[in-house]
């Protein structure tokens, strides 16, 4: 077992009152393996500006300001995050979203024989 020690104790973070939290499933179900890194900044800016529903109204302007993003590099890692679920977006809103279980397939479900596919096909019309 390894023994694990501060670095600096004096610096040891405390949970503030306006506390905000990135989820530990970001790294451990690999959503964080899909983002480039634009949408990884985009994510931890919107994740940590969001109330406890995930909801945040930062505008372009300011976005790109703080992330050093050109409009381009915004929308792109927006649509990145909304197509791989992370974020919703209506503007002005943003919604960092929940999770949720990663849904993994065995391999003898996701690859099926031709011949399983047509007797599954044949059991349902008979």
């Amino acid at each position: 077992m390894i023994v694990k020690s501060p670095i600096l104790p004096e610096r040891v973070r405390k949970i503030p009152r306006s506390f905000s939290w990135i989820d530990h499933r970001l790294i451990s179900d690999k959503h964080i393996d899909r983002c480039n890194h634009p949408a990884a900044a985009l994510y931890l800016f919107l994740a940590c500006a969001a109330d406890e529903k995930g909801l945040s109204y930062y505008g372009d302007k300011s976005l790109m300001n703080k992330l050093s993003m050109d409009q381009q590099a915004l929308q792109n890692a927006r649509s990145d995050l909304i197509e791989i679920g992370l974020l919703a977006w209506q503007k002005p809103f943003y919604q960092v979203l929940d999770l949720g279980p990663v849904q993994k397939m065995r391999h003898a479900e996701s690859a099926m024989s031709l011949g399983n596919i047509l007797r599954k096909a044949m059991e349902v019309t008979s």
